[in-house]
């Protein structure tokens, strides 16, 4: 690919930008089509969701406008002049149906300090979030008037036009802000602003090219805005690391000596295969999502492969046709003080920092691997503890917010009431007598016991035979308190009433209920999921490097890097510790999808730098170099490379962190987290450490897997002036034979 494209310049690049540009027009005709709710949630959720869809009926927004004052009651005339200008204000957007009045529906709180005005918002969800904003301002005109009391709207709407609007923000600020931080790290790692812009534009073109084909395939799989963060998060990172693998081969090579066409060649069989599997590693990790089962989860999966292939793809045939055009041109605008600090020894002897890391590590390997082995599985340590959840919405936002007051202030006033639980019922004859006594006897049960409490809502569709049943749940919506409410509302009380029923089906939804259905759901793929990409990883590595211990350390070290994370994720996250540092706070709990996510994600991104490494050590070791000789040749060698592309997925992963959502900080923290160890701690001492306590066994293949194909490359790069530097941790010296296995072979194919 990297021959033919280089052969081929102007129908490479001239292909590329057509691609990239039928691409994205294609799919903005196309247009994308969203997950639905009946596919993004799992159990009784989405059977309560396809309940509604298959009846035509689309539950209208809610909202909620909570009068409340320490002083009045309901009972005061003041208090109810109040009531009645809320009310007055809602009718007069002529956007709201359904207004119930406190005083009709006795919604006060215990003490009756605390009246909720009820009503709906006119529209479809996506109408609605049109129509909320006049409803907002006519509350908040309410509110001015009457400074002494407190008038605040939350519900449905509101809630979800924050959502989407904050959503939009971040994605933005995070594309403003990942892409220059991208572009500054590369131009301090290549001192020149061509062969810094390069990657970027490529990764970018390649984000373009797979949005547009996702959007174009939604018909058949549908997408979601959280795959689209999640496209530009991984397609971003993984673009810029795989071109900046290949740029910096092929400069070291013509560092080297070699001429254009050669140092193009050497860098497209070896860093282009390095490029390769780490993209087919981070596809099969990614596929691993859709045993989930869940259809946000498939999308994001989906999304995520696509833009990884597109990155590929550009990587190995757009990259090299550039690289061919532009020669040593790639080092154009030179920033002087930054070219003037890159030593052109580096590429050989990793700098001073990994030397003085690597030294001691080759030297002592057992101790090394004890010490960071033992630092990484304390690092791991508080994951024993990690509890997972659907956040509710308190969770997710950012403290301070708003929203959150008004939504504590609710839950402290009306318990559950923000978040009731919904039983959907379908029944032969939802008018029936023997329906109206089961409906009748429900709410009687629910409220009988401390677990549930009023108003129970009952609304019925006659000509759909459906009816909605809102009972509000003790407990915050996702903590015990709640679960064990929903438990006895599923298991004990709709089976007595109104499953007695002959024909009737009554699923319950809500958040509470989602968040259950959901962590059961993450819950039961954990192992299927964890199985299948670690199966899948070994089997790669296996064919990928013909090595047992290889494929063997590169899936245990992999999960050593996950391990760390989770247990930082946990600590900081769930526990608090460190968290005012960015900006959150402890909330309890890690989000039900960010470990499942984090893990396929994490073993597909870390295999970029085992390959990539190893690649480089067995590369050394296949031209005769001793195996000690050749880990410090190839982790010196590639120390450079390594250290740039991690710096940058951590700065493009940490952008993620200081996003508003409490799921989005979670997910940007955990992979910056897990990269920074895996290029550090992994790559830098457990890796070498670990292959130098092997040595000649790193390369054993049992002879009962010699069928496997052989995958390894065949166009080394020459290794005789880099000897040295490697030999100099003190490996055993080169045997004659060893030299002309080394240096013989490459004289022939380089023509000396």
């Amino acid at each position: 690919m990297g021959a033919w494209s280089a052969r081929h310049r102007k129908s490479a690049v001239f292909g590329w930008l057509l691609f990239v540009v039928l691409a994205a027009y294609l799919g903005g005709v196309h247009g994308s089509t969203q997950v639905t709710e009946s596919e993004s949630m799992p159990g009784q959720v989405a059977r309560a969701a396809k309940i509604l869809d298959e009846a035509g009926i689309k539950a209208p927004a809610s909202e909620s406008v909570l009068v409340q004052s320490a002083a009045l009651t309901a009972d005061d005339p003041a208090f109810r002049t109040v009531v009645d200008q809320v009310l007055a204000a809602v009718t007069g957007t002529g956007r709201t149906g359904d207004l119930r009045s406190p005083y009709d529906t006795q919604a006060f709180s215990a003490d009756r300090h605390s009246a909720l005005v009820q009503f709906t918002v006119t529209g479809d969800r996506e109408k609605a979030a049109e129509n909320i904003p006049a409803v907002l301002d006519a509350v908040a005109k309410v509110q001015a008037q009457h400074r002494d009391l407190t008038v605040e709207e939350l519900g449905e709407a509101s809630s979800g036009k924050w959502f989407e609007d904050q959503f939009a923000d971040d994605f933005q600020r995070a594309e403003w802000t990942a892409v220059p931080l991208a572009l500054g790290i590369l131009l301090i790692a290549f001192g020149a602003l061509v062969a810094a812009v390069l990657p970027v534009v490529l990764a970018l073109t390649a984000f373009v090219a797979a949005g547009g084909l996702v959007a174009l395939s939604s018909g058949l799989l549908h997408t979601s805005n959280d795959a689209s963060s999640v496209m530009l998060l991984v397609g971003l990172a993984v673009g810029v690391d795989y071109c900046l693998f290949y740029l910096r081969r092929e400069r070291e090579e013509r560092a080297a000596g070699h001429d254009a066409e050669t140092a193009l060649r050497i860098a497209a069989a070896t860093s282009g295969r390095a490029v390769l599997v780490s993209g087919v590693t981070v596809v099969v990790a990614m596929a691993g999502m859709f045993l989930t089962g869940i259809a946000d989860f498939q999308a994001m999966s989906y999304a995520t492969i696509v833009v990884v292939i597109t990155a590929v793809l550009g990587s190995l045939t757009v990259l090299p046709a550039l690289l061919s055009m532009l020669g040593d041109r790639v080092d154009k605008g030179k920033v002087p003080l930054l070219h003037r600090l890159r030593r052109p020894e580096t590429a050989a002897t990793g700098g001073r920092i990994w030397n003085a890391v690597l030294t001691p590590v080759l030297r002592r390997p057992l101790a090394a691997t004890v010490l960071s082995g033992g630092l990484l599985l304390g690092i791991a340590a508080p994951l024993l503890t990690m509890h997972t959840a659907n956040l509710t919405f308190q969770q997710q936002l950012p403290k301070g917010n708003a929203l959150v007051a008004t939504s504590e202030r609710i839950q402290a006033a009306f318990p559950g009431s923000p978040s009731p639980a919904t039983v959907v019922v379908r029944a032969t004859d939802i008018d029936s007598p023997a329906m109206s006594a089961a409906i009748e006897d429900l709410k009687a049960r629910a409220l009988a016991g401390n677990r549930m409490h009023g108003p129970v809502d009952v609304t019925l569709h006659t000509e759909q035979n459906v009816a909605t049943i809102d009972i509000p749940l003790m407990g915050s919506g996702n903590d015990s308190a709640s679960t064990e409410a929903l438990r006895t509302l599923r298991e004990d009380i709709i089976p007595a009433t109104l499953l007695k029923v002959p024909g009737t089906e009554a699923p319950v939804t809500g958040s509470t209920a989602g968040s259950h259905d959901f962590n059961e759901q993450m819950t039961g793929s954990m192992v299927p999921v964890f199985g299948f990409v670690v199966a899948f990883a070994f089997l790669l590595m296996l064919t990928s490097f013909r090595s047992l211990a290889v494929a063997v350390t590169a899936v245990a070290l992999n999960l050593l890097s996950v391990g760390a994370a989770y247990g930082v994720l946990t600590l900081v996250f769930q526990h608090g510790v460190g968290a005012s540092l960015l900006g959150t706070a402890g909330v309890g709990a890690i989000d039900s999808w960010v470990p499942l996510f984090l893990f396929v994600i994490l073993f597909g991104l870390s295999m970029d730098y085992h390959v990539f490494v190893v690649s480089r050590i067995k590369e050394g070791h296949d031209r005769g170099l001793s195996t000690q000789a050749a880990i410090a040749h190839g982790i010196r060698s590639t120390a450079g490379v390594v250290t740039s592309a991690a710096v940058i997925m951590v700065a493009v992963f940490g952008v993620f962190g200081t996003l508003s959502m409490q799921s989005m900080k979670q997910m940007g923290v955990g992979l910056a987290v897990a990269v920074l160890i895996d290029a550090t701690v992994i790559r830098g001492v457990l890796l070498p450490a670990v292959m130098s306590l092997l040595g000649e066994r790193n390369w054993y293949l049992p002879r009962w897997l010699g069928w496997l194909p052989d995958f390894s490359h065949t166009e080394p790069a020459p290794l005789a002036h880099r000897a040295a530097p490697a030999a100099a941790t003190g490996p055993e010296p080169e045997t004659e034979g060893a030299r002309h296995r080394r240096v013989g072979p490459l004289s022939r194919r380089s023509g000396r």
